[in-house]
């Protein structure tokens, strides 16, 4: 039987070792670094723009990253041994052009190449969020960038209720709610982020205690205003993301306004009756609400759900589908729903989706964000407002 040494003096002579001089030169030319250390590791330093792949998990995840079989990849681990055997894997992975770093990270930094000290999730945070790390789509990385991201929500409603929950179990790291309502007991059929005893308590408050409670290292900004022309820009900016629960033509058409002016992407939803309908509305690639709807319809073609009613469940379906597609928007992971509106009916249980298009004719757009004036509708949403139309 084989030692230790001959195994590994074997991978070596199957595979090509790269100095750290060939491997900064590499990095120079854009070749992909594969860092196979242990979090603990990573967190003492790292190459920047490195790839982080745990070694035991590099033959499940790093197809998922790497796609191109043939992009040359420089691998690493800490001195050199675990990269030499990940080597000799990912060439039998039908990887064609890999380098293994001879001294790996140690030798790097203790020549003193470039390196930085990451940001790292802590050993609670790891577990927590363990079910992210082990996808190979988010990984630590991934949920770093949840950590590190801030989402408005449009309302604490029927519709921000999932949203924010999810949101916040997903480790969205600020979450900012708008509302200036106050629970009523109406509510409580379908506004799952309340209960009985917050009754008569701003909504905002009663939000930020459940979503505190139910992860609280988010942090939770809380609007308890009206939203209008002298605020929305002050409080939209800084956020990454809007989840839109709107229930009213007013805000919607002013959120529409003052969100590509600022260039940040709304994930719009709505919902009537049995019925439900979600899309992304990006000012910087995609049609906005203002290419969908350039009007209102008057207004007893679109009574409230208080006029109507609206099914329970139905808003949980809708807000928790917006929460996925705002994670989606912060990870730039997978399609969003950018350009294209999901329909959704609970009697039926059916989703059609339709194409959004972009109009020409709409003067609302980002290349024109230096004329949108944000004004007060007084219910009257003219598809020009604050462009002049001379």
């Amino acid at each position: 039987m084989a030692t230790f040494r001959e195994l590994l003096a074997k991978a070596k002579e199957s595979i090509r070792e790269i100095t750290t001089h060939e491997a900064e030169l590499a990095r120079s030319k854009g070749h992909t670094f594969v860092d196979i250390r242990e979090p603990d590791e990573i967190a003492q330093g790292i190459i920047p723009g490195s790839i982080t792949i745990v070694r035991g998990h590099l033959e499940a995840q790093i197809e998922n990253l790497v796609t191109d079989k043939d992009e040359p990849l420089v691998i690493l681990c800490a001195g050199g041994t675990r990269s030499a055997f990940g080597a000799v894997t990912l060439a039998e992975l039908g990887y064609a052009n890999v380098s293994s770093l001879a001294g790996g990270f140690n030798k790097w930094k203790d020549e003193g190449r470039e390196w930085s000290a990451p940001l790292t999730l802590s050993a609670k945070q790891r577990n927590r969020y363990s079910r992210h790390i082990l996808l190979s789509e988010i990984g630590e990385e991934g949920q770093l960038k949840l950590l590190g991201a801030k989402v408005l929500l449009l309302g604490a409603g029927g519709l921000g209720s999932p949203a924010a929950m999810y949101l916040a179990a997903a480790g969205v790291g600020t979450i900012g709610i708008i509302d200036m309502d106050v629970v009523d007991e109406s509510n409580l059929q379908r506004q799952i982020i309340h209960n009985i005893d917050r009754v008569g308590m701003e909504k905002v408050d009663s939000a930020r205690e459940t979503l505190v409670k139910l992860n609280p290292e988010v942090e939770v900004r809380t609007y308890s205003e009206r939203l209008g022309a002298n605020n929305i820009l002050d409080i939209l900016q800084g956020y990454d993301v809007v989840v839109d629960g709107a229930d009213n033509f007013p805000s919607r058409y002013i959120l529409n306004d003052a969100s590509v002016k600022l260039g940040i992407p709304v994930v719009h939803g709505s919902i009537f009756r049995f019925e439900g309908q979600v899309t992304v509305f990006d000012p910087l690639d995609g049609p906005t609400y203002r290419d969908l709807l350039p009007e209102p319809p008057p207004p007893e073609l679109a009574p409230s759900c208080s006029e109507a009613g609206v099914l329970g469940v139905l808003p949980g379906i809708v807000g928790s589908i917006q929460a996925l597609e705002a994670i989606k928007v912060i990870l730039g992971l997978g399609d969003s729903l950018r350009g294209r509106l999901l329909a959704f009916d609970a009697l039926e249980m059916s989703f059609r989706e339709y194409r959004l298009q972009v109009d020409p004719t709409n003067p609302v757009t980002y290349d024109n964000r230096d004329q949108i004036e944000i004004v007060e509708l007084d219910g009257l949403c003219l598809p020009v407002v604050g462009i002049p139309t001379s």
